[in-house]
């Protein structure tokens, strides 16, 4: 018998077994988090982008309008900036730039690297759960945050990886399909230059045959079929990000939000165009331009440095062709904006009337 109220709830303190994911760059407000994480499931504030002073306000928020538990999810160390093929990357960029009106002549590229500051203000405002993505926490910041009685919880895309993370002392695993939006958590890309292209179905029930602790589901979940269905396949609680992507409460810029409710199962691909690494998102002008180009784009983060300036003039044009769209394969259903809170019932209630 499934049951909804699964070891996972207990965990992590939460009613329901539904994470929002941390979707760093916006979506992830702290009125979003506070709203899932009120409404019984649990809210992710994506940091990794965040300045210290910016997570500091954020969780305060969060705090103001909550007391429910809720997560602040940080990229695993990143690698140091390379600008070495700058003038190439431009230069298959210039086209955009002048569709666009910018000159693209930035002062010299430099990639922040908050990580340390945001993981110490973390442990400092006491906040309940950290997850990561791209690997696990360093050995010191694990025996840190597992000293103060944190919870980790780390994303895998591979078995091995999810092995990894358990080794290094997570409390929880994401399984993440390469149905998911965005950037999904893989650890190397040394193997698979585009991550490692294995779906859910697949993925998750060899992860929770080969690991201890509880796992979760994601990657194309955005309803209660895909919340019974994967605990059926050994998940504890799913992990959904493009639906929350376009909730009322998401920092999503609108036209982002319009073009998930135009787009369908076919309508993503996955790129390195913008970040340097890949990710799943709606295909625009942006994407086709660059890939025709035949130009390698920088590493990460050293890519995403360098298109922010095209990112950030394309959201004041109102111009979705030139903003990063991440979105994941499940986006047919999504028509129009929900409450956050809305979206946790309806997807309780769904998954209820199955399991009746």
């Amino acid at each position: 018998m499934i049951s909804l109220n699964t070891d996972i709830c207990r965990l992590l303190g939460i009613e329901y077994p539904i994470i929002q994911a941390g979707m760093a760059g916006g979506p992830t407000t702290a009125e979003l988090v506070a709203v899932v994480s009120e409404a019984g499931a649990l809210g992710t504030l994506g940091a990794a982008y965040l300045t210290p002073g910016k997570l500091r306000e954020d969780i305060m928020e969060i705090r103001k309008r909550t007391n429910k538990p809720f997560a602040v999810n940080l990229f695993a160390p990143v690698p140091k900036d390379d600008f070495s093929r700058i003038d190439e990357v431009k230069l298959a960029l210039q086209p955009i730039y002048e569709e666009l009106a910018i000159d693209g002549k930035s002062a010299e590229y430099s990639s922040p690297d908050h990580g340390e500051e945001l993981f110490r203000i973390c442990l400092e405002m006491n906040v309940p759960i950290i997850s990561t993505a791209f690997g696990s926490l360093s050995p010191e910041h694990m025996a840190e945050a597992k000293a103060q009685g944190v919870t980790i919880i780390t994303m895998a895309t591979t078995v091995s990886e999810a092995m990894k993370a358990q080794e290094a002392g997570a409390d929880a695993i994401v399984a993440q399909g390469n149905e998911a939006g965005g950037h999904r958590g893989s650890f190397s890309f040394d193997r698979h230059p585009m991550g490692a292209q294995v779906g859910l179905m697949a993925l998750l029930p060899q992860i929770a045959d080969a690991v201890d602790v509880p796992v979760i589901a994601a990657g194309g979940i955005a309803d209660g079929r895909g919340l019974v269905a994967s605990l059926t396949l050994g998940a504890q609680a799913v992990q959904v990000g493009t639906r929350f992507v376009a909730a009322k409460e998401s920092g999503a810029h609108r036209a982002y939000k319009q073009a998930i409710f135009e787009s369908d199962e076919e309508s993503t691909v996955v790129t390195k165009s913008f970040s340097g690494r890949p990710a799943r998102g709606i295909k625009n002008y942006f994407i086709e331009q660059f890939e025709s180009s035949g130009t390698k784009p920088l590493p990460f983060p050293s890519q995403n440095t360098v298109t922010k300036e095209i990112r950030g003039a394309a959201a004041k044009a109102d111009n979705p062709e030139f903003m990063s769209l991440w979105a994941g394969q499940a986006t047919r259903g999504m028509t129009q904006e929900e409450g956050a809170a809305e979206i946790v019932s309806s997807m309780m209630d769904q998954a209820h009337a199955l399991l009746r």
